[in-house]
């Protein structure tokens, strides 16, 4: 593999992760209710996921899950109903990872949002579809295998941590008085919105 692929493959993980799909939406919601600290445990139980069906993909297992059409169905199913669920309760003010207008303007803790980004990236089936996809186009079958996924996960996760980080900060600018007690409710709403339009996005993907 050369370093021409190797910069193929970089600038196509970053065009995909610039695309506004579920995690960015989720990203930029943490983002404006939290900021950007807190939007960095989305990004980084996003980039978990990935890393495990990085991993899956890499196996051959991620090929086996994305042919079984029902296995398909179920995890799209429950990634979508999950989200939505955040989004509602977010909307209607009832306490979530997301919601501040009922937890007294203090931040969600980063750990349920590092688990509500890591569950909301598993349960999405197009992240293991992408990878299963997009990853054998630049895998040399005559070179070792190690050492070129090594380098691979590396050019995956690298560009996506960079642009869900300037997502969260971008977020953060409007968080300042967006989690000021008078304006928390539209917080709420916007914030709850975006990961709701994010289960529409994850219930409405084929394979």
């Amino acid at each position: 593999m050369t370093a021409t692929n190797w910069l193929l493959f970089a600038a196509t993980e970053a065009a995909l992760s610039l695309c506004p799909g579920p995690a960015v939406m989720l990203v930029v919601g943490c983002g404006i209710a939290h900021g950007w600290r807190r939007s960095l445990c989305a990004t980084l139980g996003i980039l978990c996921a990935n890393a495990l069906y990085f991993g899956l993909s890499a196996s051959g297992i991620g090929t086996l899950v994305a042919a079984s059409g029902h296995l398909f169905d179920v995890i799209r199913w429950i990634g979508a109903g999950y989200l939505v669920y955040l989004g509602l309760m977010a909307i209607f003010g009832r306490p979530s990872p997301l919601t501040i207008s009922s937890q007294a303007g203090k931040p969600g803790g980063g750990m349920a949002i590092f688990r509500s980004a890591l569950l909301l990236q598993l349960a999405n089936p197009k992240a293991l579809l992408m990878f299963v996809a997009i990853l054998p186009q630049f895998i040399d079958p005559a070179a070792p295998i190690g050492p070129q996924m090594l380098i691979l996960a590396a050019l995956s996760i690298v560009p996506e941590l960079c642009i869900l980080l300037g997502y969260g900060m971008l977020a953060d600018r409007a968080s300042a008085w967006a989690t000021q007690p008078r304006y928390a409710r539209m917080t709420d709403r916007v914030a709850g919105s975006l990961v709701l339009l994010a289960g529409i996005l994850v219930a409405g993907a084929n394979r």
